[in-house]
């Protein structure tokens, strides 16, 4: 992502500066409130003032916002993605931070959640959960091997991935990516929504566009609908290169598959409507964006990234996407 003056990021960022300003105050406010009614319970001269249910109701208040206060505490903006195995939900991620940052291709698939954010200094390290300790990480080679040897790490455990801010624009922003697990790999998803995604902004369902969206990914994002109201979430259909090989049957599949995913979104989730689902579904191949993206860094054309013919259009259908995911 090219760096611009102020982007939809950084705005969300100065917004929820602001309203945490306001937050703080309110919360001052209540806190005078607790005390005066405590005072003026306890006093037998005032006590036509207040009463005790009016002292449970504001501490209620005050305790209901100390919880949003956790979430405000949190300035940066969250996403997190999903899907089946081997879905692409890695090189998606790295499509978007422009560089092979998490270990991605055959062979491997994620078991821990990841959780890629910017830092000030200039070297990568990684923070496994429970432990304190930096573990340098000079490639994505080296990350991967990493998760491998760790035998510590439990299947759906968080692991930090802090990536130098100067190699990333979009890591500048306060931004925070989450990688997971396979959803068909797990029947701990009602512990995976409630550890990791109740304070989520934005999902990412990836979705493999070579089969149909299957029954286990919907069924990840009907519990998470479940937990939150109305979750915001983008379906990226991806490998979408593997279409050009069958252009007769491209337009059929791609209606198919738009239509699975707009009754997904608007008919079983109630998340949007139809005209707003027509800026949530896409056909993308985010193998071809990191290829492009990283041919550009070393000062070649995009287009050497390509994998099969339509590329200018699957690239532009995934730059759309991050416009918009940045927005909402």
């Amino acid at each position: 992502m090219e760096e611009t003056s102020v982007s939809p990021l950084k705005h969300f960022v100065q917004a929820k500066k602001a309203i945490t300003s306001i937050f703080d105050q309110l919360v001052g406010y209540i806190g005078d409130g607790v005390t005066f009614v405590e005072d003026t319970s306890q006093n037998l001269e005032l006590k036509n003032i207040t009463n005790e249910y009016d002292l449970k109701e504001i501490q209620s208040f005050k305790k209901n916002l100390a919880g949003i206060g956790e979430v405000l505490s949190r300035r940066h903006m969250k996403v997190a993605f999903f899907g089946r195995t081997s879905s692409g939900k890695s090189t998606v991620i790295n499509s978007m931070l422009w560089d092979r940052v998490l270990p991605s291709g055959i062979g491997h698939t994620t078991n821990c959640f990841l959780s890629v954010e910017g830092t000030d200094g200039d070297k990568a390290y990684l923070m496994t959960e429970g432990s304190e300790e930096k573990k340098s990480v000079k490639t994505v080679n080296q990350l991967a091997h990493a998760l491998h040897m760790d035998k510590d790490l439990e299947v759906g455990c968080l692991v930090h991935v802090f990536w130098p801010k100067t190699k990333c624009a979009l890591l500048r922003d306060d931004l925070v990516l989450v990688d997971s697990p396979g959803t068909d790999v797990t029947t701990e998803l009602d512990s995976w929504i409630d550890k990791f995604c109740l304070d989520a902004d934005v999902f990412v369902l990836v979705a493999n566009s070579e089969s149909t969206l299957m029954n286990t990914e919907k069924h990840f994002f009907h519990k998470v609908n479940e937990k939150l109201s109305k979750p915001n979430i983008f379906i990226l259909n991806n490998r979408w290169d593997a279409s050009a090989s069958e252009p007769e049957y491209m337009e059929d599949v791609r209606k198919q598959h738009t239509e699975r995913c707009q009754s997904f979104l608007v008919d079983e989730l109630k998340v949007v409507n139809s005209t707003e689902a027509q800026n949530r579904i896409f056909f993308v191949s985010a193998k071809e964006v990191l290829n492009a993206r990283m041919h550009k860094a070393q000062g070649m054309p995009e287009a050497g990234g390509a994998l099969a013919e339509g590329f200018q259009t699957r690239f532009l259908e995934f730059q759309r996407f991050e416009k918009l995911f940045e927005v909402q």
